[in-house]
């Protein structure tokens, strides 16, 4: 029976469009209790207090769902490498191209967990798209869907890194997969291409100095101390991301809902300095970078206008 469950379940995240899927034993996560504390204790969390709240929770999916059995891991491609055309426009990363992926991914989850109750019968579980406390990179690379690089994302050998993550807990009884090793070898092109240096070990990002961080987890004033290092990014980065050579295998989607607004990629930096609430509102309407409303991508795009170390006042 686990062998047919297991069949049905990767053949149902093909059917749905995702690229890759992976089965973990549903398990306490031991090894990661202790990186977790030790991250948190050096307060790389920054100011997202949230990292902080349901310790145990991330390490037992059990205790996410009650009698969980199984951790389903899917990559969900977003690769898009069309950039925008005035090269002197503040950036934004790819993820945020086309409609929320929260919304896209979570409608393919549960027609997944509709599909699966269809065949198997009723399960109990809980679907997640980077929306609980859980370690889904860990469970990723558990499953053998990649490994972790040193910039902390995961990498498939296939496709690179440009792709969502997402899963499914339920107290199916699978057949598990296994891990693969890791490839990144004495590579170090993502810790080297940082600017704010937030890769400070294999593995280890200290969030509160991650680009990412300040242009959408942040909520106050930018630190001046980091004036001239965004290398003009608006919302999020995806430096690291660009430099690592494992890229060179990513495939452009095929999602239609993630392709960007037709304006998006063609505003010059003066547009986007001169960006209104109202066009903010219209290329936005679905997409993830409401997260940081109209006030935080205004507060974000004049920052890249200040030199470093310059500490005057942002206007």
């Amino acid at each position: 029976m686990q062998e047919k469950h297991t069949k049905i379940v990767k053949q149902t995240a093909a059917q749905l469009g995702f690229q890759y899927v992976g089965i973990s034993k549903a398990a306490y996560l031991e090894e990661e209790a202790a990186h977790l504390e030790e991250w948190l204790k050096r307060d790389y969390h920054g100011k997202m207090g949230y990292m902080a709240n349901h310790f145990d929770k991330r390490l037992d999916p059990t205790k996410l769902v009650e009698g969980a059995k199984s951790v389903i891991s899917l990559l969900y491609n977003y690769h898009n490498p069309d950039k925008q055309s005035d090269p002197e426009a503040p950036k934004i990363a790819q993820y945020a191209y086309g409609k929320d992926y929260h919304w896209v991914i979570k409608d393919k989850l549960k027609a997944f967990v509709h599909i699966l109750e269809e065949k198997i019968g009723a399960i109990h579980g809980r679907i997640f798209v980077d929306s609980a406390p859980v370690m889904e990179r860990t469970w990723a690379a558990k499953s053998g869907l990649g490994w972790v690089g040193k910039h902390s994302l995961l990498i498939n050998r296939q496709m690179g890194s440009f792709f969502f993550l997402a899963e499914i807990i339920s107290d199916l009884e699978l057949i598990p997969d296994g891990p693969i090793k890791d490839y990144c070898g004495t590579c170090t092109r993502c810790i080297d291409a940082c600017p704010t240096d937030a890769i400070v070990a294999d593995k280890v990002v200290d969030g509160s100095r991650c680009i990412s961080y300040f242009t959408i987890e942040l909520k106050n004033e930018l630190p001046n101390d980091f004036a001239g290092q965004f290398e003009n990014w608006m919302f999020g980065c995806d430096i690291c991301q660009e430099v690592c050579p494992w890229n060179r295998f990513s495939k452009r989607h095929q999602e239609p809902l993630f392709e960007p607004h037709p304006d998006l990629l063609r505003k010059s930096k003066q547009e986007w300095t001169e960006l209104t609430k109202e066009v903010f509102n219209e290329l936005f309407r679905k997409s993830a970078v409401k997260r940081t409303k109209y006030t935080g991508l205004q507060r974000n795009i004049r920052f890249l206008e200040k030199k470093k170390n310059d500490l005057s006042e942002i206007d």
